[in-house]
């Protein structure tokens, strides 16, 4: 009897030399079906997209037990020629990061038509026609400007749309999402998937969508999987899972997502305001050097922070927000007023500047490429102390980093170890331990979630609440993630092409929002 599915799965199971990593995975999926597979990091989930197109590194991986079939087409051990049959040919695959996965040295044309050449063997005019067939596909305004492009020149949401692009060049039957709209905002994530969508309909295309948003999920997935270790610990029809779930932990998985909001301070004391901030960059020079054309990144931006509360600035990326915190804290060149602490530090030398930045933090979106891989985490931690309470000695400083790591939920033996055998929650801690040992008055947090699961998420979120609490702090809360902003902030700027474009209380911005900008941002968040 033929299996009526496309991709079959059967008892699969992944080890690297003797240790298990996958162990006995099955499902099936159907043509014009998305299966979701979810789970937090370490999952295995990658791990199990990767081995449906043989892509990890035999023989160090090898699968003690189970099949993969593709239209009733064993996979598993295959040569090199029928697999290269199948990879980007029937099934093709959208990596999480186009940024790492596309050729930086090659243009936009040359990476696609590389695709059609191999499998299709079109060249020269027809490949052309294709390859500005395909960008109009996936909404690409304009292709014909874009095939001389290099992925550097592109935007994160472009650049997602050329994988996408590559990864339907060949008319594939299975398209696999790895995490396919992690970094990109709520409004071109929201184009992306509607895109997926449309092109599954009209393809009639099986997804195997990879991730951990629910939200995501609840949008486009009919069936979904639930893994943690390596194991399937749930597998339900979509609808079901999110009504009634069966495993405790995917319940734990459902209860971590960002909900209820913060009630506003009543006569809070000012701790900070900035009043219009403009922040230029130059564009281009002329041969004697001077800048003839520039980019205004933040135009005329004020805002205020009060003593124990959490100000939200969202916006699409390019909208400015990083560079306005940045300018607030006097890391780049900026024109306007910024008062902190009853002081206008941005007249300040920079021996001044360094007795106020104790006092002002920030914790960066990305611990991993923020923490340096050369100190132990005692040493990162200590570095602050170093510079702004010299008079300390080496047993009062060791003893303030014991009791920092303790605060943030890691204990004193993590001082010895280095970043990278740490989980990117715990790199979070660290990031937060080092920010927080100054006792400072505010700390800017930028995109300090996006990068991490969802329940990992919440366990930082819960710190940085818990923290405020017990410390007074403020904090300036910039991100894309709009049920975080929801959660965590007392109020909302909503940044747009360098200017605000909408300020105020979260829950008035969240019921009520005015402007049309503002309306846009809340539909696309999937909230």
């Amino acid at each position: 009897m033929s299996n009526p599915s496309l991709l079959s799965v059967d008892n699969l199971s992944i080890s690297f030399a003797e240790k298990s990593i996958v162990r006995n995975v099955s499902f099936q999926l159907e043509r014009g079906k998305t299966l979701a597979i979810v789970g937090e990091s370490g999952a295995g989930k990658s791990l199990l997209a990767l081995s449906i197109l043989q892509l990890l590194p035999y023989p160090e991986a090898h699968h003690p037990t189970g099949e993969i079939t593709l239209n009733g087409e064993a996979l598993v051990g295959k040569c090199d020629a029928v697999l290269e049959a199948v990879r980007g040919n029937k099934v093709s695959m959208i990596f999480q990061e186009p940024m790492t996965s596309l050729n930086p040295l090659h243009t936009v044309q040359k990476q696609i038509a590389e695709t059609l050449l191999l499998h299709k063997g079109i060249v020269g005019k027809e490949a052309l026609n294709r390859t500005i067939e395909l960008l109009n596909l996936v909404g690409i305004e304009a292709p014909e400007t874009r095939l001389k492009s290099y992925p550097h020149e592109l935007s994160g949401g472009q650049r997602q749309r050329i994988m996408i692009a590559m990864a339907l060049a060949n008319d594939p039957e299975l398209l696999i999402a790895d995490e396919p709209t992690t970094a990109l905002d709520v409004t071109i994530q929201k184009q992306i998937l509607g895109l997926l969508a449309s092109l599954q309909q009209r393809l009639n295309m099986a997804i195997l969508l990879i991730t951990h948003d629910l939200c995501i999920v609840k949008s486009i997935a009919h069936d979904v999987i639930v893994m943690r270790n390596g194991e399937v610990v749930e597998k339900q029809a979509k609808q079901a899972l999110f009504d009634s779930p069966k495993s405790a932990y995917t319940k734990l998985l459902l209860d971590a997502v960002p909900c209820g909001e913060m009630t506003p301070l009543i006569n809070p004391e000012l701790l900070l305001s900035a009043d219009n901030i403009h922040v230029s960059f130059a564009m281009e020079k002329n041969f004697w050097g001077k800048v003839t054309t520039t980019l205004d990144a933040v135009k005329g931006v004020s805002l205020a922070v009060h003593k124990g509360e959490t100000v939200a600035i969202v916006g699409e990326s390019g909208s400015g927000k990083s560079t306005l915190a940045q300018a607030i804290l006097q890391l780049n060149k900026s024109t306007g007023k910024v008062v902190f602490l009853g002081q206008q530090i941005d007249s300040h030398n920079k021996k001044s500047l360094q007795a106020v930045r104790s006092k002002l933090q920030i914790v960066f979106q990305d611990p991993f490429a923020s923490l340096s891989p050369r100190l132990c985490v005692g040493d990162i931690i200590a570095e602050g102390l170093e510079v702004h309470q010299p008079q300390l000695t080496i047993e009062q400083v060791e003893d303030k980093v014991n009791e920092t790591l303790l605060r943030v939920g890691l204990d004193k033996n993590s001082a010895s170890r280095y970043p990278h055998q740490f989980s990117g929650g715990q790199r979070q801690r660290i990031s937060i331990a080092r920010a927080l040992i100054l006792n400072p008055e505010l700390i800017i947090l930028d995109e300090p979630t996006s990068a991490l699961d969802r329940s990992i998420q919440k366990q930082i979120l819960d710190l940085l609440v818990i923290l405020q609490a017990e410390f007074s702090l403020s904090y300036l809360f910039i991100s894309h993630d709009l049920s975080v902003v929801r959660a965590m902030s007392h109020r909302v700027l909503v940044m747009k092409a360098g200017e605000v474009v909408e300020q105020g209380f979260t829950n008035e911005i969240f019921s009520a929002p005015k402007q049309q900008y503002t309306k846009i941002l809340l539909s696309s968040a999937l909230l």
